[in-house]
């Protein structure tokens, strides 16, 4: 089975580096940013000079791109080459109704299609330990988990095209309204003298741990906003929560307070921090508000 792999960014350059090291076939792989290809070429795979070429070639092939209007344009233009035999697999986060648009083009075209969206962080993506949703057939799943378990650790097949970007759009939504609810509360016990180490201990003891705030807290405590997964990118995510629970004619309140957070954090020009930071937007205007150097 050879396999391609498009768009080598922070994310999908260690995926991929994972699927060289561990397959035991060709890898073809293409990005916009040269760079970016000759790092995976020098891994062992066969850099390419277009995302066509990468589909012309692989039997499988990943897309790992920033945006819904980014895949859009790079699975229209593999189109041509998607053909019986070969199956196309998105693992972006891009609004789940542009992912079913992708999947009927694809499977028009004789080949099969899946949305494989990943959970966890660079660290995971390095490590090969991602959480993965697949939005497939059965028979299309079976051929794909041991590919995916390249990359990650835990693979959930979640049903039909669609369903599995439509649980990661819920799981980011879920993540942020849960780190909406800790900035606020956190925010409360400081104000009143309790330790950001002693807040985390003493919820970690009861019905409120969460893994946000285990992971987060010393990053909060510290204002250490050294970036994993950036505000810009979180705000982009919810965002298409956003479009998702109207398209599904359902409102979203607490999302809505979430989203409000992390465009507080953008207007405080704190796009480009990890998305922890966002605990400044609810801190402003308190006693523990920012007075030092810009973050």
């Amino acid at each position: 089975m050879k396999i391609g792999f498009i768009g080598l960014g922070v994310m999908g350059g260690a995926m991929c580096a994972n699927i060289i090291r561990k397959h035991d076939d060709q890898v073809f792989v293409y990005d916009v940013d040269s760079k970016k290809t000759r790092l995976l070429e020098e891994q062992g795979a066969k850099g390419m000079e277009s995302s066509l070429a990468v589909a012309k070639n692989s039997d499988v092939i990943f897309t790992m791109v920033p945006r819904s209007e980014h895949a859009m344009a790079v699975w229209k233009e593999m189109l041509p080459a998607m053909n019986s035999g070969k199956i196309g697999v998105d693992m972006s986060t891009i609004d789940p109704s542009v992912s079913v648009e992708i999947a009927g083009m694809i499977k028009n075209a004789g080949a099969e299609f899946a949305d494989c969206p990943v959970v966890k962080s660079k660290t995971a993506a390095i490590e090969g330990t991602l959480g993965i949703y697949a939005g497939c057939t059965q028979a299309v799943f079976d051929i794909l988990r041991p590919v995916l378990l390249y990359m990650g650790c835990q693979v959930l097949h979640m049903g039909e095209n669609g369903k599995g970007i439509q649980m990661k759009i819920c799981q980011n939504a879920l993540s942020h309204e849960i780190q909406a609810a800790v900035n606020e509360t956190l925010t409360l016990a400081q104000l009143n003298g309790i330790s950001v180490d002693n807040f985390a201990k003493a919820v970690s003891m009861g019905g409120a741990g969460n893994f946000y705030l285990q992971s987060k807290y010393e990053a909060i405590r510290d204002r250490d906003y050294s970036v994993a997964f950036p505000v810009e990118y979180a705000l982009k995510d919810l965002n298409i929560c956003k479009r998702f629970s109207k398209d599904s004619l359902f409102s979203m309140p607490v999302l809505d307070l979430a989203i409000s957070f992390l465009n507080e954090a953008v207007a405080m020009g704190l796009e480009k921090k990890d998305n922890c930071a966002c605990i400044e937007a609810v801190r402003k205007g308190t006693p523990l508000e920012w007075q030092g150097e810009p973050l």
